[in-house]
């Protein structure tokens, strides 16, 4: 099958790589434009176009496709490249430009999305990280056909996974990815001779799962320590997540959260059998990885060293 896909991260990248290897032909790659990354702030190529270019796949890079948008002429380019490159079908996985309707209705076969999440719980921006933050038992992959909603088309293949107590958003990802690859190429094998039913998403149970800001990635300790632990998990690997410990900024990459061992307000920390503590509004995080600014990770027995707290 002919495929034009549209995709930016690794998540995309690991699609992108199933298609190829089930033999389908990509004849178009679309994805964001090269970003500053890194402490240079060089500009820096997708993992999308990262794999097209390493496997000669042609790729282009639009800042917009809404024609009426800030960028009309850009966005004409590219529906007539859409629209001259023969095509049976659009895949699109985390790409984050929106598809007008213009671009939706140009391949033969419409255009698919691989959405992380069971929807429809957990449309938008950040489905992973908003599943393990609410405590979501299980989660997954959902093949649609996009419509002009955001993430309401009608749903071709929906399998789940258990969320793990120890996932963070970096494993959870991975797992997604590798599903999102596999359920896709499955897709393609059945779409030609209809074998697949396109299912209109429930209206009960619609969540949003909405990107994640720089302000929630400072950690509020009036808060239970479940649910910060669980917020820990979801802000790991990015942004991370953000405390003041004793004066000092830290970020918190592996917590647990457990009964308070001393009687403490929340906030404050305690070193308890060499093991550093913060109390929360019900119960408390032990700490088990952090990171000064400008150091590196560094499980919190070598955090200790030289770190001054109460201790008991």
């Amino acid at each position: 099958m002919k495929i034009i896909f549209a995709g930016t991260p690794e998540f995309a990248a690991t699609a992108l790589a199933a298609l190829h290897e089930a033999g389908h032909e990509i004849v178009l790659v679309l994805t964001q434009p090269d970003r500053p990354a890194g402490r240079g702030m060089q500009l820096q190529a997708s993992a999308v176009k990262q794999y097209a270019l390493a496997h000669q796949m042609p790729v282009a890079q639009p800042v917009s496709l809404k024609l009426d948008g800030k960028y009309p002429e850009q966005a004409a380019q590219a529906h007539a490249l859409l629209n001259a490159t023969q095509h049976d079908v659009m895949v699109v996985a985390a790409y984050g430009l929106i598809l007008p309707l213009a671009v939706l209705s140009i391949p033969r076969l419409g255009c698919l999305n691989i959405h992380a999440s069971l929807l429809p719980r957990w449309r938008g921006a950040a489905p992973i990280h908003r599943a393990i933050e609410s405590g979501d038992s299980e989660t997954g992959i959902t093949i649609m056909q996009m419509d002009q909603g955001l993430d309401t088309g009608a749903m071709l293949l929906r399998r789940s996974i258990p969320v793990a107590p120890n996932d963070t958003t970096g494993s959870l990802h991975d797992k997604l990815a590798g599903l999102g690859g596999t359920m896709i190429v499955e897709v393609l094998q059945k779409l030609p001779a209809g074998e697949v039913t396109p299912t209109p998403q429930p209206e009960l149970g619609v969540t949003y799962a909405a990107k994640i800001s720089k302000e929630e990635a400072m950690l509020d300790f009036t808060q239970p320590a479940q649910n910060l632990e669980r917020k820990i998990r979801a802000l790991n690997p990015s942004p991370g997540a953000i405390a003041q410990i004793d004066g000092v900024t830290v970020k918190i990459w592996r917590a647990e959260s457990v009964p308070s061992p001393v009687g403490l307000a929340s906030g404050q920390s305690v070193i308890f059998n060499n093991q550093l503590f913060i109390a929360c509004a019900d119960g408390a995080l032990r700490l088990l990885e952090l990171q000064r600014s400008g150091s590196r990770r560094m499980p919190v027995a070598e955090f200790l060293k030289g770190f001054n707290s109460q201790s008991t």
